[in-house]
């Protein structure tokens, strides 16, 4: 089954620069763009004009550097203005950036150095001892820019950046290479997943028909800046619309953030499921904060529980409009305003995208039966391809469909129900179990704050359903207490996906976006009961 808007065209204009044409338009209209909020709470409010301004400044310092159409540059910034003004002047260039997080540690650095050759990082003071220690093995780098600080062998940025006269930037085509974002990589080196112009004008679509970001919104999206999801979600996506954006450098507590979206104003908030999670296991959620200005919310990079879905509505009477899209393309399938939304589910296609549930083949399954989601053609929002990987490329895709990886259902009406990525799909005995569906279940027990099922290995199953629980305050592991979640499991999900093993834990191993590393889980068990050992049910 496939699902698409009839009515939508793609067109991409062929001459097109993010900055000049979205950003310089803005900068006539003399109103903020930006609100900034620092480490220490301070906050600092940019104009769109501002904006303009600091990036063309950054443009023309990058210039005079050396740095040219097409060359790549490195940008290992936390979330600060010079974040958004260093990938606004690497577009007005045509330069390529390579999006890191600042936590990425040297070995990190050192292979997105090398795999894309590289010749220029810009990096804060506290990034930059990481940089240094890959300095010997990077012979391509040829320029060390700082911010927020001063380092031998460095140049600082913000003294050229000073100097510099505004720089508008060089045309740029659709076809021309924008990013290289390197995927997390879980049991292989990184992937660089190589993004066109074409994808900077596309990711317009996700802020108008998902975020409905109109010139009025103050949009929160909280993603970190190293990842696919800030690129569209805060500095591509709100901007397209017109709207203002919040960028705050501080880290996540749940209580803090609740009171900075009430103190802030924010109209549009964007969060990882996680931090919606913590959110509503607070106690005091519905009667400690009110958030009048809040009209729209929005979630992605994993399915978010229905339970999670019904406490924030009961707080705020918001509903979180969940969303599924990945590096490699954009928002896929989404609860779009003015859909049933059906908690659980993704949603439906979003518009510009011929998405199914295929087989192995590239053949669509009927509704009911669990595939492939696939995406249909070569829209501008799907990367062009791994850079330097054309053996991964071509896997990718079955004909004229690219295969996502993960799986999912499709009901009668045309609603996708995420399974999970295909490596984390359980067989067990002569069922295929998916994770998100025995999490959820978890999820609705008064003792449990988080969860994670990955497959353990078992010689007479192949495998059993084994869940790694952390538990709310207030609570205890026991033998006990595993029981009556296994009962649970039982009464609100098929009894055959109970977790036949629970292994309480303090924390579970995530991402730096935040999504759970069932891998690592499945690993250890494999390390520890090897391929045919079973031990340990409760």
């Amino acid at each position: 089954m496939t699902m698409q808007a009839p009515s939508f065209r793609w067109d991409v204009p062929a001459d097109f620069n993010f900055a000049r044409d979205v950003i310089d338009r803005l900068a006539g209209e003399e109103r903020r763009g930006l609100l900034f909020v620092d480490a220490a709470g301070n906050r600092t409010e940019y104009s769109f004009s501002q904006i303009a301004e600091q990036s063309q400044r950054w443009a023309a310092a990058l210039r005079d550097i050396g740095v040219r159409k097409g060359d790549r540059v490195i940008v290992v910034l936390p979330k600060i203005p010079a974040w958004l003004f260093a990938m606004l002047g690497l577009l007005r260039l045509g330069a390529v950036a390579i999006p890191g997080a600042e936590q990425l540690r040297a070995k990190d650095l050192l292979f997105r150095a090398n795999h894309a050759g590289a010749t220029v990082v810009i990096a804060h003071a506290a990034n930059a001892g990481e940089v240094d220690a890959i300095a010997a093995d990077t012979p391509d780098l040829q320029h060390y820019l700082i911010v927020g600080g001063a380092r031998d062998g460095w140049t600082a940025v913000e003294p050229l950046v000073a100097a510099a006269a505004p720089f508008a930037g060089v045309p740029t085509e659709p076809d021309d290479l924008a990013y290289i974002v390197y995927t997390s990589g879980t049991t292989k080196d990184p992937k660089g997943v190589v993004h066109r112009v074409a994808y900077t004008y596309a990711k317009r679509n996700s802020a108008r028909f998902w975020f409905d970001c109109r010139p009025d919104d103050l949009v929160w999206c909280t993603a970190g800046t190293g990842w696919a999801k800030s690129l569209w979600s805060v500095l591509l996506g709100p901007w397209s619309c017109g709207s203002s954006i919040v960028l705050d450098e501080g880290g996540f507590a749940p209580e803090h953030r609740l009171d900075l979206i009430r103190e802030l104003g924010v109209t549009v908030l964007c969060q990882a499921p996680t931090e919606y999670r913590l959110e509503a296991k607070l106690a005091d959620l519905g009667t400690r904060w009110k958030l009048p200005r809040l009209r729209h919310c929005v979630s992605a990079g994993e399915p978010l529980n229905p339970e999670v879905l019904a406490l924030w509505k009961a707080a705020f009477g918001l509903t979180i409009y969940d969303g599924y899209g990945q590096t490699e393309n954009t928002l896929l399938v989404a609860n779009l305003p003015g859909m049933t939304v059906r908690p659980g589910s993704m949603g439906k296609p979003t518009p510009g995208h011929d998405v199914a549930v295929v087989d192995d083949d590239g053949n669509p399954v009927a509704p009911g039966v669990v595939g492939n989601i696939a995406l249909r053609g070569r829209p501008p929002s799907l990367f062009a391809g791994y850079y330097k990987n054309e053996a991964e490329t071509n896997a990718s895709r079955r004909g004229d469909w690219y295969l996502t990886g993960d799986r999912a259902q499709v009901d009668d009406d045309g609603y996708y129900w995420f399974v999970g990525r295909s490596d984390d799909v359980i067989s067990s005995g002569a069922y295929r179990i998916g994770p998100f569906e025995v999490e959820s279940a978890l999820l609705e027990h008064p003792a449990v704050a988080e969860s994670a099922v990955v497959g353990s290995p078992d010689p007479d199953r192949g495998n059993i359903v084994k869940a790694f629980v952390v538990l709310r305050p207030g609570h205890t592991p026991s033998p006990e207490l595993a029981r009556q979640l296994q009962d649970h499991c039982k009464r609100v999900t098929a009894p055959y996906k109970y977790p036949r093993e629970i292994e309480f834990v303090s924390e579970l191993p995530k991402t730096r976006s935040g999504k759970i590393r069932r891998v690592e889980l499945r690993q250890a068990e494999l390390r520890k009961k090897g391929a045919t050992a079973a031990s340990g049910f409760v």
